[in-house]
């Protein structure tokens, strides 16, 4: 796939041009969105995700699109993963509803920066060294055990990292928040507010988050187009899914459990694909393994979508069923 430098520039504009209207809409009028509200904002960014799909399709083949349709997919579920972690820090830090819209677009924005610079990065690595597909597939099998032992994040999990600490001892921090402000003024002093730290814990997150996430949609393509643009439509309707998921989150037991087999698979999928293409001269001689196959993106599709489907299936039925167990001990 050739994408010129004019393609990439409308796209970054186009982009831009929608999140700079969804801060606009934000910063006029902090509130906490209805599920009409959230419902619609998905809805968009989801269409929008798939006419963009449909545009590659025309423009580069059914190929192009399906590799991003599958990345886009992969991104998007481990986002609403990342939902868990969000709830636990504004429960933490006691971030007031109305502003928590304005926490998660900031977050977005420097998680789009952040997993930009980890894009190019794994680009021009995978460019020069075919043998990092190794290390990828071997991370991502990493974390999808850990994925499946640790199960679903809880508050007891989230400790605060040394970026927070440090910003606590270090930064004049106001006891109170001040609306949605990072400064105020107490005692004719200005003072940070309790937002700053907590616009840091997103942030650091978000970024503990790319170390998993790119590395899995290298395992779909590895178009830098393609990568990022997915990245970028996973994360441009999150902020209105946290408020849509609201309790149903606590619902999802079972979504790390089909995390973990994604990334599992996905890590299978490159070193399987790392050695059909091999050069490591410690391995096979240099030369490819033969019955290494290369995994369709088809296949990968129909695995991920159908594992995601029989996770978020399965979790609601478990919890309807707790809670019909529950009504009935609380009746008996």
């Amino acid at each position: 796939m050739n994408v010129s430098g004019l393609v990439w520039a409308g796209t970054l504009v186009a982009l831009t041009a929608v999140l700079v209207v969804d801060l606009l809409i934000i910063g006029r009028r902090p509130h906490e969105p209805s599920v009409r509200e959230s419902s619609l904002w998905v809805g968009f960014y989801v269409g929008l995700a798939l006419v963009f799909g449909v545009g590659l399709w025309l423009a580069a083949g059914p190929g192009v699109a399906g590799e991003f349709y599958t990345g886009w997919l992969t991104e998007y579920s481990l986002s609403v993963d990342n939902l868990f972690v969000f709830v636990i820090i504004m429960a933490r830090f006691g971030v007031p509803r109305p502003y928590q819209q304005k926490v998660l677009l900031i977050g977005i924005v420097l998680a789009l920066v952040m997993r930009g610079g980890f894009i190019a990065a794994g680009a021009a690595l995978i460019s020069q060294f075919s043998w990092v597909f190794y290390l990828f597939g071997a991370f991502l099998i990493y974390t999808a055990i850990n994925f499946f032992r640790q199960g679903e994040p809880n508050e007891d999990d989230f400790s605060e990292n040394l970026l927070i600490r440090w910003s606590r001892r270090a930064l004049p921090i106001s006891r109170d928040y001040d609306g949605a402000k990072m400064t105020t003024h107490e005692g004719g002093r200005r003072l940070f507010t309790p937002m700053l730290v907590v616009m840091i814990a997103i942030g650091t997150t978000d970024l503990i988050f790319a170390l998993d996430s790119i590395p899995a949609i290298f395992g779909i393509t590895q178009e830098p187009y393609l990568v990022f643009t997915a990245n970028v439509f996973a994360l441009m309707g999150l902020r209105q899914l946290y408020f849509l998921l609201g309790g149903l989150l606590d619902r999802l037991i079972y979504l790390s459990i089909g995390l973990s087999v994604v990334l599992g698979f996905i890590g299978v999928k490159l070193v399987l694909e790392a050695l059909a293409d091999n050069h490591l001269p410690f391995v096979n001689g240099g030369e490819p393994v033969g019955w290494a196959p290369h995994i369709p993106i088809w296949l990968s599709l129909v695995v991920i979508l159908g594992t995601l489907l029989v996770a978020t299936v399965a979790s609601l039925i478990k919890s309807a069923r707790d809670r019909r167990r529950e009504l009935a001990a609380a009746r008996g």
